[in-house]
């Protein structure tokens, strides 16, 4: 009797600690654009609070579709308004709408070594251009802001035959970095990285000839996490944190 007290004492030991580690992780639904930051942002919460951020990469669009369709996750930051506002639409999200952690910012970039050198805007109707890297505008905000922004600077008619739609804009990056793409309009996180730095230069597009890029993220509402997840969105608009994100390549919204 006394054994098999035991090992059912022995046995809720050890399902609480596996708990209670499982308590400790986040999962993250995170946009493409957070690629090269985030990773650093989770280490950083990691150590100042013991939580774990478990981060799925993808395309906003593609990411809000999984998440609709039973993806399990318990926060989802998303690279604009519209895709995490659906989340919300389906009655998933905890919260009527979803909340902005940041503002984005377009960027041409190109290799230093690329004879368009120096790059200007009119660089993407120069004829010797034949590939220009966007992320696919139907799923991707940073692909919206591009199209938008070439409509906007009378542009798009031209270099539509050139365009290489990638999946989202880490691998529009992707593309041009590797010499796939002759320019890219991509997000200026990617462009701030110091292997995009070193490699290439940028240049910004006006915010008067495309949408605001306002990343907003929603906490999932059937999450046995929420509080640890509404924990981690409350840190990353602490002002602090928020300054931190200014040379990565993401305006704070505090």
């Amino acid at each position: 009797m006394w054994l098999l007290f035991a090992v059912a004492m022995c046995t809720l030991a050890v399902t609480s600690s596996l708990w209670a580690q499982a308590k400790k992780e986040l999962r993250v639904a995170a946009a493409a654009d957070l690629q090269p930051i985030l990773p650093g942002i989770a280490d950083r919460y990691e150590k100042a609070t013991g939580v774990k951020l478990l981060v799925s990469f993808g395309s906003s669009g593609n990411l809000a579709t999984q998440i609709i369709n039973g993806a399990p996750m318990d926060l989802f930051l998303g690279a604009d308004f519209v895709f995490p506002e659906k989340v919300v639409a389906a009655g998933l999200a905890d919260g009527t709408a979803p909340t902005q952690y940041a503002r984005g910012t377009l960027v041409l970039w190109a290799r230093k070594d690329s004879p368009l050198q120096p790059i200007s805007l009119d660089s993407l109707v120069d004829k010797r251009v034949t590939a220009v890297a966007i992320a696919n505008d139907l799923r991707a905000p940073y692909g919206q802001a591009a199209v938008a922004a070439l409509k906007r600077m009378k542009m798009y008619d031209t270099v539509k035959p050139h365009l290489v739609v990638a999946e989202n804009i880490a691998q529009a990056a992707q593309f041009v970095e590797s010499g796939n793409a002759q320019l890219g309009l991509i997000s200026l996180t990617a462009a701030s990285t110091p292997r995009f730095q070193a490699e290439g230069t940028l240049v910004r597009v006006p915010r008067s000839v495309y949408a605001p890029i306002m990343q907003c993220a929603v906490v999932m509402k059937n999450s046995d996490r929420r509080a640890e997840a509404h924990a981690f969105l409350d840190w990353l608009l602490k002002p602090e944190v928020q300054a931190s994100l200014v040379p990565m390549g993401l305006e704070p919204v505090r």
